[in-house]
């Protein structure tokens, strides 16, 4: 495989078109080969009721960029990736600014992709830290 970070990152801000991701403002910074950065923004519209970023909204940009990552691994004329797990640990609160998420892969397996995705704000405070896993299936054309 030859890793072309902009072609990464073209095909994830275009592929969160009219989804969860658009909705989130989530942007999709930094590629490489073994990992995966995008960015979300921290205002009324991802907060909870005390006025703090929801984990709920924090769980779905460690998704978004963790799912998106596993795409870099597949072949997506054939495959599609489904997340199946995810935990994740919030270590630290958030009023406003922007939180940074970045997937590292852990385990590239054929059938299953297991990443780490840390959550950061823009002062490289940890946030939040998630495990997610992949599973690679067949397309259902």
């Amino acid at each position: 495989m030859i890793f072309n970070k902009d072609e990464v990152l073209q095909i994830c801000n275009k592929l969160s078109q009219n989804t969860l991701m658009q909705t989130l403002q989530i942007e999709y910074i930094d590629a490489g080969p073994d990992f995966l950065m995008a960015k979300m923004p921290v205002n009324s519209s991802v907060h909870q009721p005390m006025g703090l970023l929801h984990g709920g909204a924090t769980v779905a940009l460690a998704e978004s960029v963790g799912s998106a990552a596993s795409v870099m691994f597949i072949d997506r004329n054939t495959e599609e990736v489904r997340g199946i797990e995810i935990s994740a640990n919030h270590l630290k609160s958030k009023r406003e600014g922007e939180v940074i998420a970045t997937a590292r892969i852990i385990h590239k397996g054929k059938s299953i992709h297991l990443w780490e995705i840390r959550v950061v704000d823009e002062d490289d405070n940890l946030i939040s830290i998630c495990k997610l896993t992949n599973m690679v299936l067949p397309q259902k054309k």
